[in-house]
């Protein structure tokens, strides 16, 4: 194994492990229902998938929550645990690659906005379809305590569709943009660290 693969494995390790720990330091947002809670765990995962690849930022997605799950364990059969792979993905994803087309920062910014746009819709038909019916399945609730929950925060929410429009949209919007604004700050500072495949500059690059 050459020394460019090991550093690139090192990196890829390092920052799944800060995900995990990011993980563990969520908090619930005034206008959503506190089952929805925020992180800063995609900050990493976007740096690795922007200095490695799409492929690179998906591991580090699938291992900061095997390595979450091994640390805190899981209080919803699993499920939470999934919607953040899947919802983490959506933006991360669609995000990286439009960056990898041509590593300059115009292409980060559109790649960041795409992936935020991603991750708001993907996150509002998974909740919708899946993952709040698969919540209530599982955790023997009805989809109308979770309503309950939300309308306890927001009197706008009064069925499932508000509960998707006037939380679950603005939560994955509102940390999309704040993981977004984070990650073009700080990545050209950390990629050289990280031995990146790749880091933007100024120059253009349009296709």
């Amino acid at each position: 194994m050459n020394k460019r693969r090991i550093q690139r494995i090192t990196a890829i390790a390092l920052l799944s492990a800060i995900a995990a720990v990011l993980m563990l330091f969520d908090f619930p947002l005034f206008f959503a229902p506190a089952f929805y809670e925020f992180d800063f765990s995609e900050v990493p995962v976007l740096i690795g998938a922007f200095a490695f690849g799409p492929l690179a930022g998906v591991v580090i997605e699938a291992v900061k929550i095997v390595l979450n799950f091994a640390m805190n364990g899981t209080i919803t059969m699993g499920i939470g645990e999934i919607a953040n792979f899947l919802i983490g993905v959506s933006m991360v994803l669609p995000a990286s690659i439009i960056y990898a087309r041509c590593k300059t920062k115009k292409y980060a910014v559109r790649g960041l906005i795409v992936g935020v746009i991603s991750m708001t819709i993907v996150g509002a038909v998974l909740n919708a379809y899946i993952l709040l019916p698969a919540y209530a399945f599982f955790m023997e609730m009805e989809i109308a305590d979770f309503v309950a929950m939300g309308s306890a925060v927001n009197t706008g929410i009064t069925n499932i569709q508000t509960l998707i429009l006037f939380a679950v949209v603005p939560f994955n919007l509102f940390k999309g943009i704040i993981v977004s604004l984070i990650v073009f700050l700080i990545y050209k500072k950390v990629s050289p660290l990280l031995k990146a495949d790749d880091m933007y500059d100024g120059e253009s690059c349009d296709m």
